[in-house]
């Protein structure tokens, strides 16, 4: 019953804050931002504890602080990195083997925005931005790898909706206004970090069976 109720209630808040984000007045945007993610902390603490489990609910707060401190953008970035790390070593405690065509298509992905949005911020000289851009794309073009090793699809569509909210962003932010990028970025996001999340039982009952 409680977990029914609080996932009632994150699918209202952040279909709120996605779709309704104008109508917020300012200095309750942020909780709206934070109310989601705090959700699914608490979903996930209603599982059974595993290392799998406690791994992701340490990325989901990193990514709630990122969250947060995006509005100073390396500080963000820092601690979705950190974030992204822990849902990687939660990945890679599965060895299940993963597909050619993902790595290489990944490993495609990485290059071709490393290149673009590095390239764009040399221009405008923003080396230590393009430095950090980069470090990111490749944790994130990491945490997609690995999440096919789990062999499990929640994990592999949580991470692929991450680096598709990840790119809207820094798309939008970096090289052209992306339209709608609001409701893009936030929608991909919360969905990301809501299959994540679900991805803990899933993993759960593959161990026990």
């Amino acid at each position: 019953m409680l977990r029914k109720i609080l996932f009632t209630l994150f699918i209202s808040f952040a279909f709120y804050y996605v779709f309704w984000f104008d109508t917020i007045q300012d200095s309750f945007k942020m909780p709206f931002k934070l109310i989601p993610m705090l959700l699914l902390i608490v979903l996930a603490l209603q599982s059974p504890s595993t290392r799998y489990k406690w791994l992701i609910v340490t990325g989901l707060a990193f990514c709630m602080i990122g969250d947060y401190t995006l509005q100073w953008f390396i500080l963000g970035l820092s601690s979705f990195l950190i974030g992204h790390v822990f849902y990687i070593i939660a990945f890679r405690s599965s060895v299940s083997p993963a597909p050619k065509l993902a790595k290489i298509l990944l490993i495609m992905y990485g290059l071709s925005m490393a290149i673009w949005l590095a390239g764009t911020l040399l221009t405008r000289g923003e080396i230590i931005v393009a430095i950090a851009v980069c470090a990111y794309i490749i944790i994130i073009s990491m945490m997609g790898w690995t999440a096919f090793h789990t062999n499990e699809p929640f994990a592999i569509i949580g991470a692929l909706l991450f680096i598709t909210s990840d790119s809207i962003l820094a798309i939008n932010r970096f090289i052209i206004p992306v339209p709608f990028e609001h409701e893009m970025i936030m929608l991909t996001y919360y969905t990301a970090q809501l299959f994540l999340m679900l991805s803990i039982r899933k993993i759960q009952q593959k161990v026990i069976q």
